[in-house]
């Protein structure tokens, strides 16, 4: 069973990594220690493999820094779910290999702290037996994801997808 955790809107990337955390800056600590340090102590301190972002609107804006998901990939956040995405962090999470849904009527169902059996290969979510469908990934996604990232992926097929 994994856990949910929600956040609000407008959750931006420093606030996911605050810029003094970058890897360049520790090159000896993992980025995945500093995911939401200061924003979000509970989830620094008790997000465990498998469990499930759930936010409202426009989840990753602010910079482009690739580490911010990261971060919750080396965490390894089974799949955030959002509202609405920043379109930056969209591409790096997914580029990361990081499952990502735009499913409103999903975010508005689940709250903090919610129990929950995530079937990612039937596309759905369990909570309180109640089945919640997620939308389907589109190709370049589902193929980019299903080897693990953009760099997996050139590397296994020796061409981007699409091409």
């Amino acid at each position: 069973m994994a856990q949910v955790w929600k956040f609000g809107s407008d959750v931006d990337t420093d606030q996911m990594v605050p810029g003094r955390y970058a890897p360049y800056m520790r090159p000896d600590e993992d980025v995945a220690d500093a995911a939401f340090i200061e924003a979000r102590p509970d989830f620094n301190q008790g997000a465990k493999p498998g469990d499930v972002i759930v936010a409202e609107d426009n989840f990753g804006c602010g910079s482009s820094r690739e580490y911010a998901p990261l971060a919750l990939k080396r965490r390894r956040i089974a799949v955030i779910i959002a509202n609405s995405f920043a379109r930056i962090f969209y591409r790096n999470a997914v580029n990361l290999g990081i499952p990502l849904f735009v499913a409103p009527d999903v975010v508005a169902r689940l709250k903090q702290g919610d129990r929950i059996e995530l079937d990612l290969q039937k596309g759905k979510i369990v909570t309180d037996g109640e089945e919640l469908k997620l939308p389907e990934l589109s190709d370049f996604a589902r193929e980019v994801i299903g080897v693990g990232g953009i760099v997996s992926y050139v590397r296994q097929h020796r061409r981007f997808p699409g091409e």
